[in-house]
């Protein structure tokens, strides 16, 4: 079985709903998984837009999600680290958490939710940015899923 990431708020490549933006209550949309592959000790989500103007624009940074795993609620609160063993990263909002699209009007932009399975959990602090986390990931990627929707204003 193909490992996926899947929402109930939107499918791949649909609008992302109001809800999960700046222009709504710009809560973190539900996400689920099939089942942990073998070997999964953990699990490191990264959303970002690769449409921002500046660039590459991180959204929500969040790992060590505990292999046994298969979703994360909607509503993640933006605290830096769980009684369950999750940690969240900083965004380019300069905040700990989700951070919903917003981008400037014109053309909607891809967002890119991306998750990897990984065979360690990553000896990080709470507030670690992308590029820390993907390179603790390096050579610990045991598969890789994603999910892309798209928002405009």
């Amino acid at each position: 079985m193909a490992f996926t990431l899947t929402s109930t708020a939107f499918q791949e490549g649909a609008i992302i709903p109001n809800k999960h933006t700046c222009s709504g209550q710009d809560v973190s949309p539900p996400l689920s998984w099939n089942p942990p592959l073998k070997g999964t000790r953990s699990f490191a989500l990264i959303m970002d837009d690769p449409d921002a103007p500046g660039g590459t624009w991180v959204h929500w940074v969040i790992f060590n999600i505990p292999g046994q795993s298969s979703g994360l609620p909607e509503g993640v609160p933006s605290k830096q680290s769980f009684p369950t063993g999750e940690q969240q990263g900083s965004n380019d909002f300069r905040r700990i958490g989700y951070g919903g699209p917003c981008p400037p009007p014109g053309k909607p932009h891809r967002y890119f939710l991306k998750l990897y399975a990984l065979d360690t959990t990553l000896k990080l602090q709470p507030g670690a940015s992308k590029a820390e986390v993907l390179a603790a990931c390096h050579n610990h990627i045991l598969a890789e899923a994603q999910l892309m929707g798209r928002y405009g204003r």
